[in-house]
């Protein structure tokens, strides 16, 4: 087997498929002469709420101003407390620590989502919501977390920065709960070329909340209602999505065919390979594996051309920033090791199966 160079992420493929239609986007927009607020997010925002389910879809800058205006809208601060798994990405936790509220952290299932059968025991009377993360690209299951909100009075705010075109029982992630969150940051599966995001809903109050705060307060140019930010989806990026966005079903459907070379490939019984939840999809955001061997694959990986990723790390109650918080190695085993042995493959649109053979091969021969 000749060594290759596989790189973990490859963007540019995706561009070079649609180059022509980026190419007639971007400049369309360049021409127009409107770069704020114009045409092109309209378009988006209706495109993309009607492709979630969802009566309305509000543009913003990236992911996390998402999670920050979602939890903003719905008037959860200092004092209350939000539910949300261990084993999720810092943004989510920042998101609700901007806002002065807790985080409530709540173990994973072997799906690595918010296993909702250990929710309740959470919820204090401070619960204001419950935060779940489709991680990875897998739905979680969410007609039991729907039904424990409803028990107790709590909203419901997706993160479904992971998850786009992810459905569970047919139903698209972030329909579900009060109000869904998407990072649009370029290597997701539906990636912008540059920063963007945004907030889909049911609810017009809170779609016009949020449209308010991501425009410095206001409805009306320089007459400010509340205090807001400026976290706007600008024209060229929303051109670009749209384009993306006409693609997803079939990007989507390429993802989940290389995972499952993966998963028919991989025949190594050190490797844990990824599981899908009765009702849930997963469109392989992130192609995880575990081994106890982590580190000792990774190196083998690199060593013979192939990068790799942790999805990740160090979780956010043993990340630096939250030493605030009390916590300590040990409060949460089951996130702490998946953090030890998880390890993401490479998997990107414009993958060729010669690419993927070689990944296959290489886990195979540890």
């Amino acid at each position: 087997m000749n060594q290759k160079n596989i790189k973990f992420n490859v963007l540019d493929r995706i561009y070079e498929k649609y180059a022509q239609e980026f190419s007639e986007a971007s400049g369309r927009v360049l021409k127009s002469a409107w770069y704020i607020l114009g045409n092109e997010v309209a378009t988006f925002e209706k495109a993309f709420s009607q492709y979630c389910g969802t009566n309305r879809c509000v543009g913003l800058n990236s992911g996390l101003d998402a999670l920050v205006l979602a939890i903003r809208a719905l008037g959860i601060g200092v004092g209350d407390e939000v539910i949300v798994p261990a084993n999720t990405y810092i943004a989510t936790v920042l998101g609700i620590t901007e806002n002065g509220a807790t985080p409530r952290f709540v173990e994973p299932d072997k799906y690595y989502n918010l296993d909702p059968y250990q929710i309740e025991a959470s919820i204090t009377p401070k619960t204001k919501a419950i935060l779940p993360v489709h991680l990875y690209g897998q739905a979680c299951q969410m007609d039991k977390i729907m039904e424990i909100a409803e028990k107790h009075g709590l909203f419901v705010i997706e993160d479904c920065a992971q998850s786009h075109a992810s459905h569970y029982y047919r139903k698209m992630t972030g329909s579900f709960g009060d109000i869904g969150c998407f990072s649009f940051y370029p290597t997701k599966n539906l990636g912008a070329f540059g920063d963007a995001g945004a907030i889909v809903t049911n609810n017009d109050d809170l779609a016009e909340k949020v449209s308010m705060l991501r425009n410095y307060g206001s409805k009306v140019k320089y007459y400010n209602e509340i205090e807001g930010v400026n976290s706007r989806l600008d024209e060229i990026q929303a051109a670009l999505l749209c384009v993306k966005l006409a693609h997803l079903d079939e990007l989507t459907e390429e993802r989940k065919k290389i995972a499952n070379r993966y998963i028919q490939g991989i025949r190594n019984d050190a490797i844990i390979l990824p599981q899908t939840a009765a009702g849930a999809d997963h469109v392989y955001h992130l192609f995880v594996i575990r081994t106890e061997k982590r580190d000792a694959l990774q190196d083998h990986l690199k060593n013979v051309g192939i990068q790799t990723q942790i999805h990740y790390p160090v979780p956010p109650h043993l990340a630096e920033c939250y030493q605030h918080l009390g916590y300590k190695k040990g409060d949460f085993p089951i996130t702490e090791q998946f953090a030890a042995e998880s390890l993401s493959l490479p998997l990107y649109n414009g993958m060729t199966d010669e690419e993927i053979d070689y990944v296959i091969n290489a886990v195979n021969k540890v």
